[in-house]
């Protein structure tokens, strides 16, 4: 855990912030002194951990829980934000969930509802922003992807393409940013310990029966870190790293292959 007070005199905002690589996240940012608003659906944990962040770090830290899957949520949540006079600086999208089975075992909502809250949300909510960041000159967004950006994805097809979309998205404000004194950055966790295998389905796949699984704590340092440095994309784990670097050199119809055996039933 970093030490550093890089954030003293900022706000975050941390969507999906109840559970997983949100708690996570929130933590390293408390750690580096950023005050905090943290929002989710669920109001009792969102409630539970900024009484902790505040009794552990001494930053100030507001829960709001907001539905960010709902069509206008994002302004429903800044309008939020508004009313209590909280400027914020960084803004880290981090809300999100991903559907194991084939598209055709999947009904609409389900498919639709992944990328109102993994795109328009986080879109939504960035536009909103952007702009304050710029003018400023400081701050940034944190976007959370995932490995499967890299890639097409049988089985979890909406999923995977809705984390392509999140990196393309992110790299491109990264260099419209250049020279602006904000950061952007993308952070792509392989396979996690969290509550979003349970719900993706993707525990009872060959990927989530072989793969290496890191703690969710490492994963949000380095996702922190790297925005600190303003790195562009930050893969986490030298396996996933060198798996995500080589996926552009392969031949398209291979890595379907590979991709729908990985994500079949174990």
């Amino acid at each position: 855990m970093t030490n550093s007070k890089r954030g003293l005199g900022q706000t975050a905002l941390i969507t999906g912030a109840s559970m997983g690589i949100g708690v996570d996240l929130a933590e390293c940012f408390a750690a580096g002194g950023y005050d905090l608003v943290i929002s989710a659906r669920s109001g009792p944990p969102l409630t539970a951990l900024a009484k902790r962040l505040t009794e552990a770090h001494g930053v100030k830290v507001v829960a709001i829980t907001q539905d960010l899957g709902e069509q206008g949520g994002g302004a429903a949540l800044a309008k939020k934000i508004a009313a209590k006079k909280i400027a914020i600086d960084v803004l880290v999208n981090n809300a999100g969930y991903g559907h194991a089975a084939p598209f055709d075992q999947t009904d609409a909502a389900t498919q639709l509802g992944m990328i109102d809250l993994n795109d328009r949300a986080l879109v939504e909510l960035t536009q909103i922003y952007w702009k304050g960041m710029l003018e400023r000159k400081r701050g940034g967004v944190l976007n959370v992807a995932s490995t499967a950006a890299f890639v097409p994805g049988p089985f979890m097809a909406v999923y995977y393409a809705s984390k392509a979309f999140v990196l393309s998205f992110s790299e491109a404000l990264w260099e419209e940013a250049s020279g602006a004194g904000v950061h952007v950055s993308c952070l792509c966790p392989g396979p996690t310990a969290s509550e979003f295998r349970a719900r993706a389905g993707t525990g009872a796949t060959r990927l989530g029966h072989t793969a290496a699984v890191m703690a969710s704590m490492p994963v949000a340092q380095m996702g922190y870190d790297g925005f600190q440095a303003n790195r562009r994309v930050v893969v986490t784990g030298a396996k996933n790293a060198f798996q995500s670097a080589l996926a552009p050199l392969l031949p398209r119809g291979m890595i379907l292959k590979t991709v729908r055996r990985l994500q079949s039933p174990a």
